[in-house]
């Protein structure tokens, strides 16, 4: 594969503070309880550890040695004086599967004047078409990176560059923003989280069926309230259709399956603000750091948490880019596209815009 990752597009220069503006109801964007899972997940370490002191300071501090890199931020890189620019990848990774498809990719620009940032979410098959980069979907190309590294580490024809820099670049190239860091969690630390809590308490509203033995998945859900481990919990926020299963079971869109995910993020939450949750957290955080990649500095996780500790959702705009499913693609929407890119921007430059619109995500397959 041609790497040629060559003049990528400046970075915006960072302006004065920002002025919050009044955000008009909007209609839910179907990413919007994702995005709130992923921070649950992502940042779990550090605001655990602020909201419970003592323990759990001293454990917070422990994961963020875990997860993060040891060395220091470059002078004048920190959070609390810079914007940064984060690439959120969430894959299908599981040990029964070894697959790394990412099935999210979100990239978000955060501001520190302005306190707040700016989300941007792809649907995971969309076409790609880009200079210096076979043409494919999008959530094929980490397992692809990830598979030339390890041929060069077994000193086979590959890249040598790990997978997630490849994706930074690639993204980077892609919005037209230069992207600082990446984070990837897999789906055994969702599973791990759940487990951590004793489980989730959810109303499922329908039965859901699903069997595919090539990817291991074997969903089978009866209607009614009930209490879901993490495997169940992962089927219950995962189903989309029913396959292999007689009777076949309804089938879900893109707006139920938000719904679900809010619901277990609340019965989750619930549990972190129990008793019993509360002496479970410092297992929460080891769970979120064996199962999450990133190369944020330990110090750096830590001027996130000082900088953006009290960053509201009325802070922070959601940008689903949509598009037209015509199998096995998405061909995303040029405009929402554009508009995006320069959304990321204009928070990179201290310009945050919170009435930006958003689109509804009705073209995921």
């Amino acid at each position: 594969m041609n790497s040629n990752h060559t003049n990528l597009p400046p970075r915006a220069k960072s302006g004065g503070k920002g002025k919050k503006q009044p955000v008009p109801k909007k209609k839910k964007s179907p990413w919007k309880s994702f995005f709130k899972f992923v921070l649950i997940v992502l940042l779990i370490a550090v605001l655990a550890a602020a909201g419970y002191a003592g323990y759990l300071f001293v454990k917070g501090n422990q994961v963020i040695e875990k997860s993060g890199i040891d060395k220091p931020v470059a002078p004048g890189q920190s959070a609390k004086e810079k914007p940064l620019t984060v690439l959120l990848l969430g894959t299908d990774h599981r040990p029964e599967t070894g697959t790394y498809l990412t099935d999210v990719v979100m990239v978000a620009t955060m501001h520190p004047e302005t306190n707040s940032s700016t989300l941007v979410s792809l649907p995971r098959d969309t076409l790609i078409e880009l200079e210096g980069y076979k043409s494919s979907k999008l959530n094929a190309y980490y397992p692809r990176f990830k598979a030339a590294y390890n041929a060069a580490e077994k000193k086979e024809p590959g890249s040598g560059i790990p997978a997630e820099e490849e994706m930074k670049v690639m993204m980077s190239k892609y919005l037209g923003v230069n992207i600082d860091y990446v984070t990837v969690i897999d789906f055994q630390g969702f599973r791990d989280v759940v487990d951590t809590f004793g489980g989730v308490d959810v109303n499922v509203q329908y039965n859901m069926c699903h069997r595919d033995s090539v990817d291991g998945t074997d969903i089978n859900l009866t209607v009614g309230p009930q209490k879901l481990d993490g495997k169940k919990a992962l089927d219950y926020v995962r189903y989309r259709k029913s396959m292999n299963c007689s009777p076949k079971t309804k089938e879900s869109n893109d707006f139920d399956r938000n719904a679900r995910q809010s619901e277990v993020l609340h019965s989750l939450l619930d549990r972190m603000k129990s008793f019993g949750g509360v002496t479970k957290v410092g297992n929460a955080l080891d769970a979120v750091s064996d199962n999450m990649t990133t190369d944020f500095e330990q110090q750096q996780i830590r001027d996130l948490l000082m900088t953006y500790y009290d960053i509201g959702k009325e802070d922070v705009k959601f940008m689903p880019i949509t598009g037209e499913w015509r199998s096995p693609n998405v061909y995303i929407n040029n405009d929402e596209l554009d508009a995006a890119r320069q959304a990321l921007q204009d928070e990179l430059a201290g310009k945050h815009n919170a009435q930006g619109t958003e689109a509804d995500s009705k073209a995921t397959p």
